[in-house]
């Protein structure tokens, strides 16, 4: 994995640091198990002092990111991927079907009598809808928006107090953010699933990017306030001056004023709809295209 780091910047070093490792595991750019620069190789590719490096790697180990071993390095935490979680419950998946048939069997059902029933309820109840789980309303908001444009499909959301609900997942293909699995596993009703989506890797995100003169203003607008917090982590550490920013949230008045002397405006998708057609408006997308791909994969439509 790439990283950048500027030390002329207000945004700590253990910041820039510790944002881009996460922006990177929840990209799968770096994947579970895998082992992290050390910290004498970060140390001395920075020129930065190995105890910032060391700082960085227990407030990640700390917050679940990753795990440090003794006499052995960092590495990106192993969490139960949702392959890793469909192979566990395959067996219990069996178990049930094998109770199910049993029972048929016992009250004189034929074999083909079940498969038509099967079939029947198969074919009737398909997902109408996909829904979004975050207990985060504005990245809820920006998650829906994407899937909605880029899939034309119908898209709720809910939070993890909706989670508690059944009835909410009738019919719904349950998604949620990969960094928020574990938290949203445990609030889901019993036997229910939930895909999970990868954020854009660094890479992703400045792919294709024009980079502004020197003198340029570079506006970031979202109603999301990590959202300018990540771009603003990123763009830093590429080595874009912090004078040059101009960081808007949409939920402070006024946040329209100044952008029109801006080189352009790098917003969400969400966000885009309010910006002023006639600026120069870049959207970063938070879901990865591979997501997106696994997603139309997983319910293909006709």
């Amino acid at each position: 994995m790439r990283l950048w780091l500027s030390k002329n910047s207000e945004v700590p070093i253990r910041e820039q640091l510790a944002s881009q490792i996460i922006l990177g595991i929840t990209s799968a750019d770096l994947k579970p198990g895998q082992k992290l620069p050390s910290t004498r190789e970060l140390a001395r590719r920075f020129q930065i002092h190995s105890n910032t490096v060391i700082a960085t790697y227990r407030e990640l180990e700390e917050r679940g990111w990753i795990e440090l071993r003794q006499g052995s390095g960092a590495f990106v935490r192993e969490k139960t991927t949702q392959s890793e979680n469909h192979l566990e419950g395959k067996l219990a998946l069996d178990q049930m079907t094998t109770s199910f048939l049993q029972q048929a069997r016992n009250r004189g059902f034929s074999m083909q009598e079940v498969k038509a029933s099967l079939q029947y309820w198969l074919d009737l109840q398909p997902p109408d809808h996909v829904l979004v789980i975050d207990p985060d309303e504005a990245l809820r908001a920006i998650l829906t928006a994407e899937i909605e444009e880029t899939t034309g499909w119908q898209v709720g959301g809910t939070d993890l107090d909706g989670c508690s609900d059944p009835k909410r997942f009738i019919g719904a293909l349950p998604v949620a953010l990969y960094s928020r699995a574990e938290l949203i596993r445990a609030a889901l009703p019993a036997n229910t699933s939930c895909h999970l989506l990868h954020l854009n890797s660094v890479p992703a995100a400045m792919q294709g990017r024009e980079r502004p003169t020197p003198d340029a203003l570079v506006a970031v607008v979202s109603g999301w306030p990590d959202f300018l917090r990540w771009a603003h982590a990123i763009l830093i550490a590429v080595g874009i001056e912090d004078a040059a920013l101009y960081m808007r949230l949409t939920q402070e008045k006024g946040w329209q004023r100044g952008l029109r002397e801006c080189a352009f405006v790098i917003t969400d998708r969400l966000t885009a709809k309010q910006i002023p057609c006639d600026l120069d408006t870049r959207v970063f997308r938070l879901i990865s295209d591979s997501s997106l791909t696994e997603l139309r994969d997983l319910w293909p439509r006709s």
